[in-house]
Formats: C-alpha cells, structure tokens, sequence
C-alpha cells in the first residue's frame, strides 16, 4: 500500500512564512514519510494513511500562529504500491519527455 499526500500548511496573522514553514517541515522529520517539498506544497509520501494523518497535524501544530490553514490531498493506493516518481514517470512514458518545460 502507498499514500500520496500533498500538504500546504501557512499561517494566516503576521507570522514570518517561510521560518513558519519551515518549521512545519521539520515537524515531518519525525515521523516514517518520505517528502519533497515545492513551491506551493510539500509532497508526503508514507506506507501507512495514518502515518500522513499524524505528520501532516504535526506540521499544522508546528506553527506558531493564532489562526493556520492546512490543505491535505490524499491519493491512497490499497493494493498497490506506486510512488510519486513512479506516478510522473509514467507520464513521462506517454510524453516522451520530462513533465516540465525547459523555461
């Protein structure tokens, strides 16, 4: 079994963002994920659906904010395993190419 997930977690008063976020990410240190973060969300990646459950409220608790807006989209795959670059490069397989452009 393989969960995807894909949090955004920001604080909504006048917190420092990135020194906010960046604690949440270290948050995600602490538990059995594996993760890549982007611009606009951080990728998880986990064996158990729970395990993205307990790190993405770790991340959330992680900021330092009177108010915090979290987003979790989860891909979870029961009976299979298939992990995020297995997901792209399958993309890439029919693009026949690399899934981003050059600029």
């Amino acid at each position: 079994m393989t969960v995807t997930a894909m949090l955004t977690v920001a604080p909504l008063d006048d917190a420092d963002l990135d020194a906010e976020i960046a604690a949440a990410i270290d948050a995600l240190d602490e538990f059995d994920v594996r993760y890549e973060t982007h611009p606009m969300e951080t990728t998880i990646e986990a064996d158990e659906l729970g395990e993205v459950f307990d790190a993405a409220q770790a991340a959330t608790e992680a900021i330092d904010a009177s108010r915090t807006l979290t987003n979790l989209k989860i891909d979870h795959f029961r009976e299979d395993d298939l992990t995020a670059e297995e997901k792209v490069e399958r993309v890439e397989t029919h693009l026949g190419r690399d899934a981003r452009s050059d600029r």
